[in-house]
């Protein structure tokens, strides 16, 4: 990533916008939505977060990638003041496997990148049965001028059975995913805020020559163990109070993940520097 954050190993921040108009969980006018998620990712870029992820979390229980116009509406929105708001680069996700409207989303809003899930391969997940979106999405990004905008796939994702792709290995998942044109990847551990494994970014680099980003359950205590591994930290649940991701954010745990990165920063040379996911294109 280091072409555009200035790192050889990057730290994004989520932002975990508060539950949009239509969904259960939903409370707050727009202006006060947006308001929170800028002062969040204010506080994450200040602190020294190299990217941020803007991400409709609360959402609860999320669709299955049709998700609406009003919420496609409401991230741009989100997105575009957050992007006014800060300059680092900038991610959308839209749950669950929005692909292409977060896509959407991130040409408006001036975002670099997006989460993808369900890109390679099915899965089973909470919302349901998830098929693979990879022809579609990318067909889709042409057909709307966002070549540029980095797709970043989840693979054998969180929050999900892959049973019916139990034949088919991680490093194999990387492989498909490269070949379907995903510009990095993203390996996480079996549910949000749980620890990603350093076997499986192992495997992972073994089936393709993509960046790879962690996308769960960082801490400073494993950030040590898969320095070495990745190219990026996708990191939401620990910067929040308590370590869950629906609580405010905590300045204490914010101050801890950046000291023990730069601490890493400077006593660690970087082994995989040359996949850099910022200059894919």
């Amino acid at each position: 990533m280091k072409s555009l954050t200035n790192k050889d190993v990057s730290l994004i921040g989520m932002v975990h916008v508060r539950a949009l108009p239509g969904t259960p969980e939903h409370n707050l006018p727009m202006k006060e939505i947006r308001r929170i998620a800028v002062s969040e990712a204010r506080s994450l870029c200040n602190a020294g977060f190299d990217a941020l992820l803007v991400e409709n979390m609360h959402d609860v229980p999320y669709l299955k990638r049709d998700v609406g116009p009003e919420i496609v509406a409401a991230m741009t929105s989100v997105t575009d003041a957050v992007r006014q708001a800060v300059d680092c680069p900038l991610g959308v996700q839209i749950l669950a496997g929005a692909n292409r409207q977060a896509l959407a989303v991130a040409l408006t809003a001036g975002a670099q990148f997006i989460r993808a899930e369900g890109f390679v391969f099915a899965h089973v997940a909470d919302e349901g049965l998830m098929e693979s979106d990879a022809a579609e999405l990318l067909r889709y990004r042409r057909l709307i001028g966002a070549e540029d905008i980095l797709i970043f796939a989840d693979i054998k994702k969180k929050h999900s059975s892959h049973a019916i792709t139990a034949d088919v290995s991680l490093a194999d998942t990387a492989h498909a995913a490269e070949f379907f044109g995903a510009d990095a990847l993203v390996i996480s551990g079996t549910a949000t805020g749980r620890p990603t494994s350093a076997s499986d970014l192992d495997e992972a680099a073994r089936g393709s020559r993509l960046p790879l980003l962690v996308g769960s359950g960082t801490t400073p205590e494993n950030l040590p163990e898969l320095w070495h591994c990745v190219q990026g930290f996708i990191i939401g649940s620990y910067v929040k109070k308590g370590g869950r991701w629906e609580n405010p954010l905590d300045k204490r745990r914010i101050t801890a993940i950046i000291r023990a990165a730069e601490k890493l920063r400077n006593s660690h040379p970087h082994s995989r520097k040359e996949k850099d996911p910022w200059s894919a294109h």
